[in-house]
């Protein structure tokens, strides 16, 4: 290959090169328009440029510079938004709002600054803040929660946000306020120390450079509590009557519809107590308490109420002074010649206790202790008194008297004659021949105290006392011994009896006695009776028969009958029917378990009424549960006193009258120790067997136990619900 060519060739080109760059211009600063201003806000502006020509270099920076004097340089504030020719945007901030500036477009190159055309614009003023109110939650008697949302700044810093309210509408930030922050957006406002039942209105706030926006207002209503109240000490006391009061120091949030005070002799009175209505209302009050017990100590509190309820204040303690006892006299009775029976009640010993209570009399009206007197105890209460010495035929007035420890109160006067005849006197002759319908007393007047005896004879009830406003007879005049037919007795009854005489002075009644009338059964067999505590009881053993509805028993001989026997049946003492009147019948338990064998109104006792019996006559009570033998003397008191063997007769203080008539022996039928142990049979059932009731010659106490119920036992009927 031929070199020298080539070699030529690039000689020629270099040469060509640097003749060409030796002829190039100098570079010159671009040039460059300026955009007018747009979206001008307080802080911002949007703004730019347009670079027509580079200069013959690179444009290596462009933007806008600004500043509030003419001529901006890039030596102040300014924006770099690339580089290159053509146009530009640069969005400027950080600006002051309200505010003149100057603007104008850059390029640089390698030659330097070029700017383009001056432009000028004013920044927006800053306007108040937009925002709303949050609607309100929480709401108690002392604070809610509410705030706000603060959707647009008004161009302005947010420094400061929260709530404000008050009692009346459109509050300020002048009025109650909460600071939550600074910004836009939502926020949380806590509102305290609220009154309780009060409206308030509300509204948001935002403060910026422009002043303070308000949001919409809004309004609620605190919820109520229960009055605030304190008790006046109490003052002005009587024995009857003091004064109180209290202070309402707060309604709640509502109004006081009632107030006053409440008052009781334990603590903590409330309005279901004593109480006053003093108006209503807040503030103080003044209650007057009325109608109380003389020396008496009180608990007293003030109260008020609202729509919440009732508050109280605090509770106050006094006591009433003491005062005269309160006494009543009461009539004369018991009047004769020379005595009478006086008496009076205390109703209320004033708050002071009555050391001394009685009577006091004279022949002039208005008597006192200062005269004649009987005391008769202390305390409260009624009382009598029996006076002597009167003067026959004479008028005397009379007072009840108590003393305390303020003095002597008198009741009110009484007056009433001694008489010029006296009661007479006599005594009630013992009752006998008692019957089912019948019986015969007397009496025996052994004074007719002055007068003559006009009436005598014996009056008689089922209570006790009875007179002659009740069933009695009519036997004669005069004094001495004489005899009374009792007739139209219940048959089974209990009655009281009296003999009575009257004369002038009036009736005078003898000692009084008590029977039972006897019953009969089905048969016509009479029994007599007895009361023994809250019991009546037959005083013999049951004789009939037949049942109640007239059904005969059988009658069993035969001991191996009997033995064998699970049906009715009774039998005599050793088979022989002249036992009947003494002894009465034996029964097996199968004749008790029918409920027919008492006459009707009558019952076999159970082993609890048996008890009841033996706790009268005076078991201990631990014993009620023993079986056998218990108690120490209560089978003498129900044995007779003659019919027992080997010296073992009873006191017969019970008036029972039980004899020894043996008893049938359930194995084999056998009679067994007559004379010696006599045997009755409850109502009760315990597992196979029956409950009974034994007595012995020779122990003083009952045995209890139970035993087959193929055994021949004594029956004592007890009246039903005596």
């Amino acid at each position: 290959m031929n070199k020298i060519p080539s070699l030529i060739i690039t000689v020629c080109f270099l040469a060509g090169a640097l003749s060409l760059n030796s002829c190039r211009k100098k570079p010159e600063i671009p040039i460059i328009t300026t955009s007018s201003g747009t979206n001008i806000t307080t802080k911002s502006v949007t703004s730019g440029g347009v670079i027509t020509a580079d200069g013959g270099a690179e444009v290596t920076a462009r933007g806008v510079c600004w500043a509030t004097s003419s001529n901006p340089t890039v030596a102040g504030s300014h924006t770099i938004d690339g580089k290159g020719t053509g146009s530009f945007v640069s969005d400027v901030n950080g600006l002051l709002p309200n505010t003149l500036y100057f603007i104008r477009a850059y390029g640089t190159n390698s030659a330097g600054t070029g700017y383009g055309n001056e432009i000028s614009f004013s920044t927006s003023p800053v306007l108040t803040a937009t925002l709303t109110t949050t609607p309100i939650t929480s709401i108690t008697f002392s604070s809610a929660v509410s705030g706000g949302n603060i959707t647009d700044d008004g161009g302005g810093d947010i420094t400061a946000r929260g709530l404000c309210w008050n009692t009346s509408t459109n509050p300020t930030t002048a009025n109650s306020v909460t600071t939550d922050g600074a910004g836009t957006g939502s926020f949380v406002s806590n509102l305290t120390n609220l009154q309780p039942g009060t409206t308030y209105y509300v509204r948001s706030y935002a403060t910026n450079s422009a002043g303070t926006a308000y949001g919409n207002e809004l309004s609620f209503t605190t919820t109520s509590i229960n009055p605030a109240v304190t008790t006046t000490a109490v003052s002005d006391i009587t024995s009857t009557t003091a004064k109180s009061g209290g202070i309402i120091t707060s309604d709640g949030g509502s109004p006081i519809t009632a107030r006053g005070v409440c008052w009781t002799t334990t603590a903590d009175p409330t309005i279901s107590n004593s109480k006053t209505s003093d108006e209503t209302g807040t503030g103080s009050f003044t209650s007057n308490i009325t109608a109380l017990q003389p020396g008496t100590t009180y608990h007293v509190r003030a109260y008020a109420i609202n729509i919440i309820g009732t508050s109280y204040g605090n509770d106050v303690t006094f006591t009433t002074a003491a005062a005269l006892a309160t006494v009543t006299t009461a009539a004369a009775t018991g009047i004769s010649q020379t005595s009478a029976t006086l008496g009076g009640n205390v109703t209320a010993n004033g708050g002071s206790s009555v050391i001394e209570k009685g009577v006091c009399w004279g022949t002039n009206p208005n008597p006192t202790t200062a005269g004649s007197y009987f005391a008769n105890g202390s305390g409260n209460g009624a009382f009598t008194v029996n006076i002597s010495g009167l003067i026959p035929a004479t008028t005397y007035y009379v007072r009840a008297y108590a003393i305390n420890s303020v003095g002597t109160a008198y009741g009110n006067q009484i007056t009433f004659s001694t008489s010029s005849v006296a009661l007479a006197s006599l005594t009630t002759i013992a009752v006998t021949s008692i019957t089912s319908t019948t019986a015969a007393s007397g009496g025996n007047i052994t004074s007719d105290g002055g007068g003559t005896i006009t009436a005598r004879g014996v009056c008689w009830g089922i209570s006790t006392h009875p007179t002659i406003s009740g069933s009695h007879t009519t036997n004669g005049t005069g004094t001495g011994n004489f005899a009374s037919s009792l007739t139209g007795l219940t048959t089974g009854s209990i009655y009281y009896i009296r003999a009575y005489a009257t004369n002038s002075a009036g009736t005078a009644y003898g000692n009084e006695l008590k029977i039972s009338t006897s019953i009969s059964d089905i048969e016509g067999n009479i029994y007599k009776t007895v009361v023994i505590g809250t019991q009546l009881w037959m005083a013999e053993n049951l004789k009939t028969t037949r049942f109640n509805d007239n059904l005969p028993i059988p009658l069993i001989t035969d001991d191996i009958i009997w033995s064998n026997l699970i049906d009715p049946a009774y039998c005599w003492v050793l088979n022989d029917i002249s036992y009947k009147d003494l002894y009465g019948a034996m029964y097996n338990w199968y004749t008790v378990e029918t409920g027919k064998l008492c006459p009707a109104g009558w019952h076999v006792p159970s082993d609890n009424e048996f008890i009841a019996l033996e706790l009268y006559l005076g078991m201990p009570p631990d014993q009620t549960d023993l079986w056998e033998w218990r108690g120490t003397n209560e089978g003498t008191q129900m044995k007779s006193q003659v019919g027992w063997d080997g010296g073992g007769n009873g006191t017969n203080t019970s008036g029972f009258s039980a004899l020894p008539g043996g008893y049938r022996f359930a194995r084999n039928g056998s009679f067994n120790n007559i004379g010696d142990i006599t045997y009755w049979w409850s109502s009760t059932e315990i597992d196979s067997e029956s409950f009974y009731r034994r007595l012995d010659s020779s122990n003083n106490g009952i045995f209890r136990g139970a035993t087959s119920r193929k055994g021949g036992k004594y029956i004592r009927c007890l009246k039903n619900y005596f």
